[in-house]
């Protein structure tokens, strides 16, 4: 009775002080949610607005009370250099996401037969599954500017007749070959996420392992991974920059060139520039396309 007396006390408070925005009974478990999101969910963003206003103005107190601000100021923010150096710059940038767009389907055709092989069941596939395994493990241990180097320089210098010395074709295809071995373990991750029943299910109608891969398995497995498989596709946007190393005129190598003849580092600035405006809508994009897949799972998707 005194337990009852106390819960009705306490229920009677909440109706005299809850908002009239809140909607639901006092007290119910939609009540409890609505209030808390809303008071915790207040004093975390005036938290977060708070703090991050309290470091960039120290950030910002910091460089501009730095004796050397002026001559960096010159250097990296110069408005002239900039004007000067965007039409370059952009030519480069423009190659970037052609060969970005260009590298992106092939990564994802190749990683597909990659984790697909390393799928197959049977000792008669054992080789191919080797080979897979060789392919992997090698593309992932080595550092992709120095496969780059490697290959970008390496295969040119064989003067074999029938293979392209073209400093971007092997840019591009080392790019494709390293990316390739990453996205084809995540796909893999994906297949290995279906139920074994659907393999058998569809072993039993008849069809064969490529098919049962094909029509089954991949589609859902693919599924499974989008976000992942867009995560890696924020990185190869702005990996795509590192074939300036073999000479490729990108944005990179775009600026640092008007770096050499002006003495100025701005049209570095321009090129971070154009990557952010496309690098950060595609990592939101990642963050959107994640958030909706976790929600279809929990059905909590309207």
């Amino acid at each position: 009775m005194a337990y009852r007396w106390r819960r009705y006390r306490h229920l009677r408070t909440l109706n005299q002080i809850a908002p009239p925005s809140l909607t639901g009974p006092v007290g119910s478990r939609r009540w409890r949610i609505r209030t808390l999101l809303n008071e915790e969910g207040a004093i975390g963003v005036g938290i977060s607005v708070i703090s991050t206003v309290v470091v960039g103005a120290i950030i910002a107190a910091a460089v501009l009370n730095s004796p050397t601000w002026p001559v960096v100021r010159d250097q990296f923010f110069s408005l002239e250099h900039m004007v000067n150096a965007l039409p370059n710059i952009w030519r480069g940038f423009v190659l970037d996401m052609q060969l970005f767009v260009i590298a992106q389907l092939a990564i994802f055709l190749l990683s597909i037969i990659i984790a697909g092989v390393r799928s197959l069941r049977g000792p008669v596939f054992f080789p191919l599954r080797v080979m897979a395994i060789v392919y992997i493990d090698l593309f992932r241990g080595i550092p992709l500017i120095l496969a780059i180097l490697l290959l970008g320089f390496g295969v040119p210098a064989l003067q074999i007749p029938w293979l392209p010395n073209s400093e971007l074709f092997w840019g591009v295809t080392t790019l494709v070959l390293s990316y390739s071995a990453y996205t084809a373990e995540v796909i893999r991750s994906g297949i290995e996420s279906v139920p074994e029943s659907q393999r058998l299910a569809a072993r039993s109608i008849g069809l064969t392992q490529m098919q049962a891969l094909r029509h089954a398995i991949l589609p859902q497995a693919i599924r499974n991974v989008v976000p992942a498989l867009l995560n890696g596709v924020v990185s190869l946007q702005k990996d795509v920059a590192l074939i300036s190393v073999l000479g490729v005129r990108e944005a990179v190598r775009e600026a640092g060139l008007g770096a050499a003849r002006t003495f100025n580092y701005s049209g570095y600035v321009v090129a971070a520039l154009l990557f952010l405006a496309v690098s950060v809508p595609l990592a939101r994009f990642a963050d959107y396309w994640a958030a909706r897949t976790r929600a279809q799972r929990s059905g909590t998707l309207v």
